[in-house]
């Protein structure tokens, strides 16, 4: 027996911040975040064993009797939350590098391992809930110090506006738009990685503290999430990145841990080169920039940055995890 999921990484335009918990449940309107996922996956491949022994394979390789010896903590508490526990071999494989990039990537393998194991256990479960879960084991359980919007992101796919009610409740609002707009999508933005990856948790250690002492930051940045979907659902994308660039210096507002010297010299390079807006996706200090610029913007950061930074355009994934593989077979 064998399954395989297939997760979508996210990119988010505005809002980031406000999926906290600390904020979201505290403010009067609650947390609201602008994202799409994109086509760059996780895959999770969950296959049965002769013996009831489990083999997890990662960047290493552990091999133990009890899934509690487990130390990559995601699989441990996936097999915990699903009831999958003995005899079973499971692989994850990033087209990205899994943590640290700023597209959500940790949260992108909660998600997909959940629907992975809860498919091997035969169960089909809702968006809804692989998301939920995702977000009891990597805040609650866990203890990280994350949001909540790439859970929800990774598990329903597409373009949205998620609310974070203060209630905990999470409303995700798809943003339909026409074939047109998403080439223009995906021919105007660009990712461009910065060489840096960094502990998402570690960046947002002390981000409950420093937004509450810049609170009016972050109810901008809630503002712009809203502004974010009136300008994709017009087709917007100039005033969009416009947005971006105030999105970032919003967020550089926050912690001095968001940016460095490395990333201050490159993001200088990208907007000389023509861009319209670009802001670093994340947490911050390291990761993705997200960029966008007229047609041609791309070619030109191409030859600014030559082969040592790694570009991507914005293909808008729209099926979320989704189990790619199912071969049942006793």
């Amino acid at each position: 027996m064998m399954i395989i999921s297939r997760t979508p990484v996210r990119v988010s335009f505005c809002g980031g911040g406000t999926d906290v918990d600390w904020y979201s449940k505290s403010s009067e309107n609650g947390g609201m975040v602008t994202s799409l996922t994109i086509d760059r996956y996780i895959h999770v491949t969950v296959n049965r064993r002769f013996d009831d022994r489990i083999r997890v394979s990662y960047s290493k390789l552990e091999i133990v009797d009890d899934f509690e010896d487990i130390e990559h903590e995601l699989v441990r508490e996936s097999m915990r939350i699903t009831g999958v526990t003995s005899g079973v071999e499971i692989t994850t494989i990033a087209d990205i590098p899994s943590r640290g990039t700023g597209l959500g990537s940790s949260s992108a393998v909660t998600v997909g391992l959940l629907n992975a194991l809860h498919c091997f256990a035969g169960r089909d479960v809702p968006a809804s809930q692989l998301a939920a879960e995702a977000c009891e084991i990597e805040i609650n359980i866990l203890g990280q110090p994350i949001g909540r919007q790439d859970q929800y992101a990774a598990a329903y796919g597409g373009m949205n506006s998620i609310i974070f009610h203060p209630d905990g409740e999470v409303i995700v609002e798809p943003i339909d738009i026409s074939d047109d707009l998403k080439s223009n999508i995906s021919d105007e933005f660009t990712l461009i990685f910065t060489g840096q990856i960094r502990s998402a948790s570690k960046v947002l250690s002390n981000f409950e503290e420093d937004g509450k002492s810049t609170i009016n930051n972050l109810l901008r940045i809630r503002e712009q999430a809203s502004e974010a979907r009136e300008f994709l659902s017009s087709g917007n994308l100039t005033k969009l990145g416009n947005l971006l660039n105030e999105a970032w210096m919003m967020k550089r507002g926050i912690s001095q841990n968001v940016s460095n010297e490395i990333i201050d010299e490159m993001y200088n390079r990208i907007m000389s080169n023509g861009a319209n807006g670009a802001k670093l996706l994340g947490a911050g200090g390291g990761g993705f920039f997200l960029i966008h610029g007229e047609v041609g913007i791309r070619e030109k950061l191409r030859n600014e940055f030559s082969s040592e930074h790694r570009m991507i355009p914005l293909n808008i994934d729209f099926n979320g995890s989704t189990i790619i593989f199912n071969d049942s077979r006793e």
